[in-house]
């Protein structure tokens, strides 16, 4: 009898699986003090962004896709 994995929800609530696999998170360093930080670097910040590597893969077994 093959056992269920459960998703992380801590891994659930930052990063987000698309269709084909992917995975996208948003990046870190814009919650406060942001009179410090440049407009350009802010509008960079903003941009949701591809996670890929060994930590992609990391996370898709967070989430108990592999």
């Amino acid at each position: 009898m093959k056992v269920k994995t459960k998703t992380r929800k801590s891994a659930a609530k930052r990063f987000k699986v698309t269709k084909n696999g992917k995975i996208l998170h948003r990046q870190q360093n814009l919650r406060h003090l942001r009179t410090v930080k440049g407009k350009r670097n802010q509008r960079r910040l903003k941009v949701v962004k591809e996670l890929g590597g060994k930590f992609a893969s990391k996370i898709k077994k967070m989430m108990g896709l592999k």
